[in-house]
């Protein structure tokens, strides 16, 4: 066994953690290849992971009643409300059975691809926040298993997409196609990504669209997604905000994993003095003074009939050294 000194162990660990911001960080000059790849391996993770077989099937049962419970202990379990009305609109019920299916899987990637084309400096911090954010969710999918609404028995609700089966391609297994049902988890509940995703795309839109009723449609989506996901019956109330708490620290992780230090950006050389000045920041101001002795020095070898000694650099420099009021 190998033991490295501290120094170098820690030296090894900030190489690999820069190694890993590089990485993240989208390059200007392209590099699409690179975000394609790694939303290809989060996506396939994010479905191998839910589709993992050996899940502690009363476990996810006793969990499922012990979040049902609790929502009616506090009388925040509207998922029977809305279930029912679905129950009752057959042509709601096939709308929201298309909704759970489909634009989890359209919408997260067309809001990847146009924060990458028209917001790239933002781009870099979103994804990974939302790498974040489904890499948290998979790990609760493994810990804590849990039985969405729609199976647990005894609580009349309704298994809405199972029940709208023939106008769509999914039969009893949730939104994936017929007969496919035993490729993916379901017990994959806690918390929702549904959700999660949805917050994060209404978020971006609404920050950076610049029309008013997309922002207004980028406001609406996670509301549509929590209530669809609630009234099919695929999901609880605390699922929906266990997916916003989700990614809600994808996002602080994110921000703390690619925090820069933004150079200032230099002014006009007399601006910059005056704003050292105003500083009265020591250091900051002999460099400056230096600088501009140098600058000063520089122009009257090259312009020496050209000078004509005012007296301002000088007054630059004595007024650069001369002690705060």
């Amino acid at each position: 066994m190998i033991v490295l000194p501290p120094g170098r162990s820690a030296g090894g660990i900030r190489a690999t953690l820069a190694a890993v911001r590089k990485w993240l960080a989208p390059s200007r000059r392209g590099g699409w290849w690179r975000e394609l790849l790694l939303i290809g391996v989060l996506y396939g993770a994010y479905e191998l992971v839910r589709g993992m077989g050996d899940v502690d099937i009363p476990s996810a049962f006793s969990n499922g009643r012990a979040i049902m419970h609790l929502e009616r202990v506090w009388h925040v379990d509207p998922e029977r409300f809305l279930n029912g009305m679905l129950g009752h609109a057959t042509f709601l019920a096939v709308i929201a059975s298309y909704f759970y299916s489909v634009m989890h899987y359209i919408v997260t990637p067309v809001v990847l691809v146009w924060m990458y084309r028209k917001h790239r400096p933002q781009y870099g911090p979103a994804r990974t926040a939302l790498a974040f954010s489904t890499t948290l969710g998979l790990l609760g999918y493994m810990l804590l298993p849990t039985a969405p609404p729609r199976m647990i028995a005894g609580t009349g609700l309704q298994d809405t997409l199972a029940a709208t089966r023939d106008w769509g391609w999914w039969g009893g297994e949730g939104s994936v196609p017929r007969g496919l049902g035993a490729l993916t988890n379901q017990f994959a509940a806690m918390p929702s990504l549904h959700v999660g995703w949805a917050i994060w795309c209404g978020v971006l839109i609404a920050m950076y669209a610049r029309r008013r009723w997309v922002k207004a449609l980028g406001i609406a989506y996670p509301i549509a997604t929590t209530v669809v996901v609630m009234a099919t019956g695929n999901h609880y109330l605390l699922d929906a905000v266990a997916g916003a708490l989700t990614m809600g620290v994808g996002a602080l992780l994110s921000a703390a994993f690619t925090r820069r230090r933004t150079p200032v950006p230099l002014a006009p050389a007399r601006q910059s003095l005056d704003q050292v000045v105003e500083g009265r920041s020591m250091t900051a101001v002999r460099a400056a003074a230096a600088a501009s002795a140098s600058t000063a020095a520089s122009t009257r070898r090259q312009f020496p009939a050209a000078h004509v000694s005012t007296g301002g650099d000088e007054n630059v420099d004595s007024r650069l050294c001369s002690p705060s009021r």
